[in-house]
């Protein structure tokens, strides 16, 4: 594999070839084309893969086109009753796949060991796809009698790379975390990053990585997209600024810095501030703000 490829027009490091076969059928950023290439490059494969959150199964699906175009066994898991008809209708003629009406969750009776101990499925299956805007970091965290060749789980895209984030482990709660905590997860659980798109990893076992002739897999070299990451940060004098993205993409809401603001206008002017009325009453409105009075 030559040391550098073209991606979206970009000259990148030979880390993120794989960057270079992303393609759409049913999914969102690529990841149809990568997972692909990815089992290609594996080569021990057993045709069998795994998502949930499926709705239709359909629309921003990672598994659609394994099952239609590559004859892929599946285990389809959707909570949704009304989505779960949807689901059935589109592989209602399929019997190589098998459809559950259930929520994953990661307690003893709901995670996803014990809805697949009720399929055919093997242990070392192909492909497993998580994406359920949330919990998608516990539900594999709570995984542990199978083990996929290779793992796509969403993060969420607003989160810096330098930044360590997981949501509460609770099914009300719909926040997601970063990719790198989900990293340090795949790590503790015997995988390795080999790709990050827009909004989903995807890891494989560590016993394949070397195959993918990756040199560094760290977040920092793999996560090349954050145009929604909006940074915050501030002047010598408290100022708070927001940059970047600047704004909640799901609800397109912008951040307003008026909204942010810390310190009131007056009690910014410190750098140099010689007037010692204005620098008495910082201290007097600071004391108050540490203090939770104010």
């Amino acid at each position: 594999m030559s040391p550098e490829q073209i991606y979206n027009n970009q000259t990148v490091r030979s880390n993120t070839w794989l960057g270079t076969f992303a393609r759409n059928v049913t999914s969102q950023y690529g990841e149809d084309g990568i997972i692909e290439k990815a089992l290609e490059v594996l080569g021990e494969r057993d045709g069998w893969c795994v998502e949930f959150g499926s709705w239709d199964g359909r629309k921003c699906s990672n598994t659609f086109h394994l099952i239609k175009q590559k004859q892929y066994a599946a285990v389809l898991i959707e909570g949704s009753r009304k989505r779960f008809k949807d689901l059935s209708a589109t592989f209602k003629e399929n019997d190589k796949v098998t459809l559950i009406n259930a929520y994953v969750g990661f307690g003893e009776q709901d995670n996803l060991d014990s809805i697949l101990q009720k399929t055919k499925i093997p242990v070392n299956f192909d492909v497993l796809s998580i994406d359920i805007d949330g919990n998608d970091y516990h539900v594999w965290q709570a995984l542990a009698g199978y083990k996929p060749k290779l793992v796509v789980i969403e993060f969420n895209p607003t989160i810096a790379k330098s930044v360590e984030f997981v949501q509460p482990a609770d099914a009300r709660v719909c926040q997601g975390s970063s990719l790198l905590s989900i990293a340090k997860l795949a790590k503790s659980k015997g995988y390795e990053l080999i790709y990050a798109t827009k909004t989903n990893a995807i890891f494989v076992d560590a016993k394949y990585f070397g195959l993918f002739g990756i040199e560094d897999n760290s977040v920092n070299a793999m996560m090349m997209d954050e145009s929604l990451v909006t940074h915050i940060f501030c002047g010598y004098d408290g100022t708070v600024f927001v940059r970047g993205y600047g704004m909640m993409p799901w609800q397109q809401i912008p951040y307003k810095e008026s909204r942010v603001q810390q310190l009131p206008r007056w009690a910014r002017k410190v750098v140099g501030d010689r007037n010692v009325l204005r620098r008495k009453a910082r201290k007097i409105y600071l004391r108050l703000r540490r203090k939770n009075i104010i």
